[in-house]
């Protein structure tokens, strides 16, 4: 090797002894540490829950999750408290805005559910922690969030369910990307604009409610398939059921109902047509636990037809049922698929729009209209979301439940019943094994209104946790102690 080869090498050795001893230094105890320029984190602050892409949207969603942490239970109920205030002092505004954008339903019910879910939906209360004690310490179990939460809401009703969710989940410890349906997420963007507003302005934080402001079916899927999303909640339809049943995280899934309602040979006729049109008729049926058939016994069919009309329904002719099943249910899907569905034209619209459709003279405030059907009619097997109800009469109570549980497709979401006969009710809801099974009542009762209980607007049949509250978005965690912190024992 040449002395230029030797001297060459030499200082390429001394450049790697000094860097090496620079490190070493650098790692000692009490060493300087280099100035290096920090890089500012990317924060969200300041979006009030609205964003183009779904990452963005879950990105700033963590951020919230880590804030929201660090504040307790304080600050879950703190941020909660907003979002009720606001669903009850703006329920007036932001219900008609819904009911101008989606033009379904009746306004009155656009607006009464925003303050029924402001005042009693549940919160950081129901998160009671179990304690075990015995000779060997102490077990407490504590309710734990899952962290970023991704829930797909429906048209029906976008703000409550949206605001619903975002009261239990937040109750839970959670935050929420929301892609809300096309048909609403004007209502659902101004809505999550304010909660997230109010809710800084208090206690620093903001997104703790995200939502994509242009939702799409690729949107949705992304969600769904986020890294970022560790739970998922929908609620709608049996398309988008199916879509989160497969999604390889954990799924909380609301799916579809076709309550049944059975009115036997005991049950109070006239206080049994004044439920049925209040559940029915509310909101124009658009509840997924609203009545959507009913099936009578025989000997009293006719007089429950007369009280329905006393209570205010109008009874459609047997032409007249022919003539708004052709304009009310179309057929959908593709060989095995196809099935009835309701006609987008008429879903959520007024009793009266029905009549008319029918060939029959509406009146003003009709809630209901209804008619005699056989089992084979579309109406009955058919999620309808539209006030009108087909009637059909059975032999006895035994066809009335057995036709009831046909009609309910196995969903095990809602079932009603008009009874004194107590071994009916029983067979009936054995049979059925409704998650809401409601007795002598509407079926907005099951819900609290009406009944006792606490109201959601996301009740998930087929995952199995029901009526959801804060519990459900939240995953167990226990904490053990071993031997100590006990004053009755065995002695040392």
């Amino acid at each position: 090797m040449s002395q230029a080869g030797i001297n060459s090498s030499q200082d390429i050795r001394a450049i790697v002894q000094q860097v090496i001893a620079e490190l070493r230094g650098a790692s000692a105890p009490g060493a300087p540490v280099p100035s290096l320029s920090p890089v500012a984190p990317v924060s969200f602050a300041g979006r009030h829950g609205i964003f183009a892409s779904v990452d963005e949207a879950v990105r700033a969603s963590q951020e919230a999750f880590e804030q929201l942490e660090k504040l307790g239970l304080e600050g879950r109920r703190k941020a909660i408290a907003h979002i009720r205030r606001i669903s009850i002092d703006d329920s007036a505004e932001l219900g008609r805005m819904e009911f101008e954008e989606t033009k379904i339903g009746r306004l009155e019910h656009k607006i009464e559910k925003l303050k029924v879910l402001g005042e009693r939906s549940p919160g950081v209360e129901f998160l009671t922690s179990e304690v075990f004690s015995g000779d060997h310490g102490l077990a407490v179990i504590e309710h734990a969030p899952f962290g970023v939460i991704g829930a797909i809401t429906p048209v029906t009703h976008s703000l409550p369910t949206i605001t619903g969710n975002a009261v239990s989940m937040i109750a839970g410890g959670n935050t929420v990307v929301v892609n809300p349906h096309p048909s609403g997420k004007r209502v659902a963007a101004e809505g999550v604009r304010r909660f997230n507003q109010a809710i800084q302005r208090d206690i620093g934080i903001d997104n703790l409610i995200a939502l994509i402001a242009e939702p799409t079916l690729d949107t949705a899927a992304e969600l769904f398939n986020h890294r970022g999303v560790k739970l998922i909640c929908v609620t709608g339809g049996p398309a988008v059921a199916r879509a989160a049943l497969q999604s390889s995280k954990r799924a909380i899934v609301a799916g579809p109902g076709n309550p049944p309602v059975v009115v036997d040979e005991t049950a109070d006729l006239d206080r049994a047509a004044r439920s049925i049109i209040y559940g029915a008729a509310y909101d124009n049926n658009l509840l997924c636990i609203a009545e959507k058939q009913v099936f009578v016994v025989a000997s009293v069919f006719d007089r429950m037809m007369e009280a329905m009309e006393r209570a205010g329904a109008l009874r459609l002719s047997a032409p007249q049922v022919d003539r708004l099943t052709q304009r009310a249910i179309v057929m959908v899907g593709e060989g095995a698929h196809r099935h009835p569905a309701p006609c987008k034209d008429l879903l959520g619209q007024d009793a009266s729009v029905l009549a008319e459709a029918a060939g029959a003279a509406g009146r003003a405030g009709l809630e209901l209209v209804f008619g005699e059907t056989d089992v084979s009619n579309p109406f009955v097997p058919t999620e309808q979301m539209m006030p009108f109800l087909p009637f059909v009469r059975c032999q006895n109570a035994d066809e009335a439940i057995h036709r009831a549980h046909e009609s309910e497709h196995g969903f095990r979401h809602t079932a009603i019943i008009h009874s004194h006969n107590v071994r009916n009710m029983t067979r009936m809801g054995r049979l059925l094994d409704t998650t809401l099974f409601v007795k002598n009542g509407a079926s907005v009762a099951g819900l609290g209104l009406g009944g006792e209980g606490y109201i959601s607007f996301s009740i998930a049949t087929p995952t199995g946790e029901g009526v959801t509250t804060p519990l459900t978005f939240t995953r167990q965690r226990r904490c053990t102690l071993v031997d100590d912190l006990r004053i009755l024992g065995s002695p040392e």
